[in-house]
């Protein structure tokens, strides 16, 4: 991968200096997973930091016997960063939701990048605040309605990683479990939504190519109460 196309792939890299985009190209490996295959697992310790080059996956937490999806990432986003940034076990797991292909910087030679590039530094703590302000957005909503929450839900991966199509933009088309989960509301009321947001034209599902399209954006704002 060329360093334009690697600074452009990851917004975290859009401030990294030449010479640090080409010692990251250097050390990176690269890891090719399956679908529903484990990609770190909860309490282990942090060694590397791991980039999403394609695909998705969801990052999530064992409570007793259950299991509870935290956060779905795509294209362009990173994780392992706070095992490695407080040198402690990691708090959750990460599962492929799809074939994904990762980038992964060992923790040592990622820690030393951020000492030798002030921007890098600066860019990664925009990231994580930005993380910390959409994990505080989706606790202010609580106390909506669910279809407030999922179209949210919904809005935030078109947003962060959907991908442009003439159908509109286009998610992966994630598990209803693992949407409910997010969204924080139950996977029946999720099933539900989504056969209403398909019977209204606000999304179109192909199950074949497991892709959401997101139709019509603007019906979808006005439900989430953004407009």
């Amino acid at each position: 991968m060329q360093t334009e196309a690697f600074s452009k792939l990851f917004p975290l890299f859009n401030a990294a200096s030449p010479d640090t985009l080409d010692w990251l190209l250097s050390i990176a490996t690269e890891h090719d997973y399956p679908a529903d295959r484990a990609v770190l697992m909860e309490d282990a310790w942090g060694n590397a930091v791991y980039f999403v080059e394609s695909g998705w996956v969801k990052v999530r937490r064992h409570a007793g016997e259950a299991v509870v999806t935290l956060a779905i990432l795509g294209q362009g986003d990173f994780f392992g960063e706070m095992a490695i940034l407080d040198e402690s076990p990691r708090s959750t797991d990460v599962v492929a939701l799809s074939p994904v292909k990762l980038l992964s910087i060992s923790a040592q030679k990622f820690i030393q990048t951020l000492f030798r590039d002030s921007q890098l530094h600066h860019r990664m703590l925009q990231l994580m605040v930005r993380r910390l302000r959409q994990t505080n957005f989706r606790f202010q909503l609580r106390q909506q309605r669910p279809a407030i929450k999922l179209a949210n839900t919904l809005l935030a991966l078109g947003e962060n990683y959907g991908q442009q199509s003439p159908q509109g933009t286009d998610i992966f088309n994630i598990p209803t479990k693992d949407l409910a989960d997010v969204a924080d509301i139950r996977e029946d009321e999720a099933a539900y939504i989504m056969e209403k947001l398909h019977t209204k034209g606000l999304i179109q599902v192909d199950p074949d190519r497991q892709l959401i399209h997101l139709v019509r954006i603007k019906h979808l704002a006005h439900l989430a109460g953004r407009i």
